[in-house]
């Protein structure tokens, strides 16, 4: 698991789910955002698309937006990583043959 050392990152509730999982951990340097830009992208989508336009009045209305959009971006949404599709159609064309050489970038 590779994180910047955060207080998410931190919390007594997640190392022992990580040892439980029996999970290294990796630390990245300070101020390296790039060294885990997979993460720091997707938490960017996330803040930008879900968090930011919303002003949550209880955690049950936070885990039901938050679930909305995580189906959303699951299964809707263009990625470009996916060659602009969504998740759906890349599951779709996958499971038929007709993206045999697609990769993932």
């Amino acid at each position: 698991m590779r994180s910047d050392n955060g207080p998410e990152c931190v919390s007594t509730a997640l190392l022992r789910w990580a040892a439980k999982g029996s999970l290294s951990s990796a630390l990245i340097d300070p101020g390296k955002p790039w060294q885990n830009g997979t993460a720091e992208s997707f938490n960017g989508k996330f803040r930008d698309e879900c968090l930011s336009m919303e002003w949550f009045r209880s955690r049950a209305e936070a885990k039901a937006v938050i679930e909305g959009w995580r189906r959303h971006y699951n299964t809707v949404r263009p990625h470009s990583s996916l060659g602009n599709m969504t998740p759906t159609a890349y599951r779709e064309t996958t499971a038929t043959g007709q993206n045999r050489s697609a990769t993932l970038k």
